[in-house]
Formats: C-alpha cells, structure tokens, sequence
C-alpha cells in the first residue's frame, strides 16, 4: 500500500485524521488507503486472532461504514480534493494491522484516540503502540485539527 495509509474506527478523532490524511494525499498527489478493522478476539493458546460465524458480515459492515466516512470528508472538502481512495476492511487486532500496513505504506495517519473507555488519555492504547512500533513516519492527528 504505497502511499499514505490512514486508520479509522468510526470515532470523531478518526474523522479529523481521515481529513487530514486526504488533504494530504490530495496535495502531494499519490494514493489514500483507508484501513478499518473489525477488533477480533485473541486465541487463549496461540494469541492469534479468532473467527466466529458472524465475522464477514461484520467486516462487510465496518467496509461500508469507512466507505460512507470517505463519501462524507470527500464532498466536505469539495471538488478540489480528491486523492485516489481504497477502502480495505480486515478481522484482526488494530494495532497489529496498522504496523503491518506501515511496512509498505509512504506515511501513517491515525487520531490521537479511538472510542476505547478512558477520554481522559491524551494518546489511546492503539495510537501509542502504532506510534511505537510503525515502520513509515507516522502522523497522529490531534481531535481539533
């Protein structure tokens, strides 16, 4: 996924950085992957992620939900900017698929939290670990840019 890649879970700070990351693939003119995940459960034994009946549907779902966040930044930034946009919606752990996605991707985008329990940590649990361990430079969009 060379380029720029940008994760989104549906949150207001995954919108701000879904902006943010358009407006800067629009600028410097080379192709957005928005990657959305389904958070599976970790196998007790193996610690890889399990899946359930239910999962594709799931996966389809949360696809058509980043499709829709993509439709919606695209006419609010207007006719001006529009990067090339592919929306890819995986099963797995977050943090784990964004890593993976930073090895081939050009620049990471994620926002400061997703929709986890605790807004009163300035960087998520997700966002902290893909800032630690992404292997592209790595953008973390702050909830008011």
């Amino acid at each position: 996924m060379p380029g720029i890649t940008v994760g989104i879970d549906g949150s207001d700070n995954a919108h701000h950085a879904l902006i943010w990351a358009m407006k800067e693939a629009a600028l410097r003119d080379v192709p957005l992957t928005v990657l959305t995940v389904h958070e599976a459960l970790a196998s007790y034994w193996t610690r890889q992620p399990m899946t359930f009946a239910g999962d594709d549907e799931r996966v389809r779902h949360a696809r058509e939900a980043a499709e829709q966040a993509v439709a919606e930044v695209a006419k609010e930034l207007g006719s001006d900017i529009q990067p090339l946009v592919t929306v890819t919606a995986i099963n797995g752990f977050s943090a784990q698929a964004l890593i993976d996605a930073s090895a081939e991707a050009d620049l990471l985008v994620v926002g400061t939290r997703g929709g986890g329990g605790f807004p009163h940590l300035n960087l998520g649990a997700v966002s902290s670990q893909v800032v630690h361990h992404a292997k592209c430079p790595t953008v973390v969009v702050p909830h008011d840019r």
